[in-house]
């Protein structure tokens, strides 16, 4: 599809930035737009130019936010200060605006604590938007269902002329992959965790975890049975492995469309979302 195209070439740019702090010479009257993706296992740092090119991608492991909730704001807070340290010295700028993301149907102080993270870490916040609006940002997307599968929670909106008609999250995400494989194997959560990092194309690891990425997909089906809508996108670091577009395939019985690099999708989103602030 000619939409994931276009998606892909500006994943395949933020991807071969991501954690490499690049130097690259900004002008000081450059606007720039910032997005800060707080995830479950990680939190990625994003800076684009004014027509959504990458500038500057990290990300840091952290363990900060369970279900789509900050539980560890302090730790937050340092960890994005450090990526925006990081961004500022790579591209010689000060950084002074950020915009974040939430859980679709997020609501009260759960919405505001992911501002004033982006605030304690000395930018004002911008803009809040929920994940998988971000994702459908990446995409173009105007019609049709993207499924955000998380850390923590499978997150999933369905949109119908560029407007969101129906929203859902639910706690079933990687973590709950990283505990089927502790069990498994018998091993600490934090060594399953490590292990599922870095054995993405793991036939046998897969397969341990395929009934978690059935739940997901039973979980999508529910809700498009609900709001039925074509095309689906699957997006999210959960799904970054190479066998689970085709397990919710197998299971939907449906085309299934996937870009490339899942995991950096949303934070790509919201920053382009976010509108432009440097000093």
């Amino acid at each position: 599809m000619d939409i994931l195209q276009t998606a892909n070439e500006r994943m395949e740019q933020l991807a071969a930035l991501m954690n490499k702090d690049t130097k690259q010479k900004i002008s000081a009257n450059q606007k720039v737009k910032v997005g800060v993706d707080l995830g479950t296992s990680s939190i990625v740092f994003v800076v684009l130019d004014e027509n959504n090119v990458p500038l500057f991608g990290a990300f840091e492991f952290a363990d900060a936010v369970r279900d789509g909730l900050v539980v560890n704001y302090r730790e937050s807070v340092e960890v994005v200060k450090r990526l925006k340290d990081r961004a500022e010295k790579s591209l010689g700028i000060n950084l002074t605006h950020a915009s974040g993301a939430i859980p679709p149907g997020t609501v009260g102080n759960n919405k505001k604590v992911v501002a004033n993270v982006i605030e304690s870490a000395g930018m004002e916040a911008l803009y809040t938007i929920d994940e998988p609006t971000a994702a459908a940002a990446v995409l173009d997307l105007k019609d049709g269902a993207v499924v955000d599968v998380g850390g923590g929670t499978t997150g999933i909106s369905v949109f119908k002329d560029g407007d969101v008609i129906y929203t859902a999250d639910e706690p079933t995400g990687g973590t709950h992959m990283t505990l089927v494989l502790a069990g498994y194997y018998g091993v600490s959560v934090e060594e399953a965790e490590e292990n599922k990092r870095a054995q993405k194309d793991s036939s046998e690891h897969f397969s341990v975890m395929r009934p978690v990425v059935e739940k997901m997909a039973e979980i999508t089906r529910v809700h498009l049975e609900k709001s039925p809508s074509e095309p689906l996108y699957i997006v999210g670091g959960a799904s970054a492995y190479s066998k689970f577009k085709d397990t919710f395939e197998s299971y939907l019985k449906m085309p299934v469309f996937q870009p490339n690099y899942p995991q950096y999708v949303t934070p790509l989103g919201i920053a382009m979302s976010s509108g432009s602030g440097n000093l």
